[in-house]
């Protein structure tokens, strides 16, 4: 497991901040563990209550969701991994810290490996501009063969933001107006075969509890690039940028106070997979020696 080369930092959060926020990121999968406005006075992340999920930003690396069976093929070989990837439960090395940006680096290693027989530099990129958090994922291919990956944001927004209001009385507003389906999720993790309707010329969703009775909400290149995450009875919120990512995914626990937005680059294997790595729906090639970036952002209100 990767360690830190600086003595001490390994258990210690890096936190970031400026005029606006406050923002610290924990070692461990390279997590965001809190976004504090400093002039609203408002937490915008989840508080991971492990009596729901106890996970506030995961990232989603090599995989995003589930593989068929926990298992996938390449070369020739089988290999066995868990819904999401290794990388949200591997120490992170802090590389690069100042007030406003921190870097989070994970490599390839024995460990990875026997999981994922690709050798890669993974950085995570925490930086701040006025009220926005921008997070960017940078991954090299150190080794000498296309490596295959997927990419993920799990982040877990508070809901409500203001204890006075109510879950129902917030939204999600995407920034076209959308006819856009879901992809229901099975009962193993997969992607379904027949999509549902759920926006039909709006680009307003409201949040329920009941929204996410049979799982998340998935959703398939989308036309916009951005959505708000907004209340009728509030002036406070947040609008989430994922330009260049091609899957959607959108979700909350039963009965918990916060809501997802995930940014994805690569989805759930399909329930009719043939698990063929380099086959797999939204799976990114990477050639030897060349560099993947992309970045999300939330900006706070």
């Amino acid at each position: 497991m990767n360690k830190s080369n600086e003595p001490g930092k390994m258990n210690n959060m890096a936190t970031i901040e400026n005029e606006y926020l406050k923002v610290s990121i924990l070692p461990k999968g390279a997590e965001l563990n809190n976004i504090y406005h400093k002039i609203t006075g408002l937490e915008y992340l989840w508080n991971a209550d492990p009596a729901f999920w106890n996970k506030k930003s995961p990232v989603l690396f090599p995989i995003v969701g589930t593989l068929k069976g926990d298992t996938y093929y390449h070369g020739g070989k089988s290999y066995q991994m868990g819904r999401h990837g290794f990388a949200r439960e591997m120490e992170f090395d802090l590389t690069d810290h100042d007030l406003i940006s921190a870097r989070f680096t994970l490599k390839s290693d024995p460990i990875t490996r026997e999981k994922y027989p690709f050798d890669f530099i993974l950085h995570i990129i925490y930086s701040l501009e006025a009220n926005q958090l921008n997070v960017r994922y940078v991954v090299h291919n150190t080794g000498s063969d296309t490596m295959y990956f997927s990419i993920g944001g799990h982040p877990a927004f508070r809901v409500p933001l203001v204890s006075a209001h109510r879950y129902h009385d917030y939204y999600l507003e995407f920034s076209q107006e959308e006819n856009a389906d879901r992809w229901p999720i099975s009962g193993e993790g997969l992607i379904e075969k027949t999509p549902l309707p759920v926006l039909i010329n709006t680009n307003r969703l409201p949040l329920s509890r009941e929204l996410f009775a049979k799982d998340a909400l998935v959703f398939k290149h989308l036309q916009s690039d951005s959505v708000r995450l907004l209340s009728d009875v509030s002036g406070h919120g947040i609008s989430f940028l994922f330009k260049g990512f091609p899957y959607l995914g959108v979700w909350a626990f039963k009965g918990a106070d916060f809501v997802c937005i995930e940014p994805w680059c690569g989805i759930a294997d399909s329930v009719d997979s043939n698990q063929q790595l380099t086959d797999k729906e939204g799976i990114e090639p990477l050639a030897a020696g060349q560099t993947f970036e992309r970045t999300w952002s939330v900006t706070a209100f």
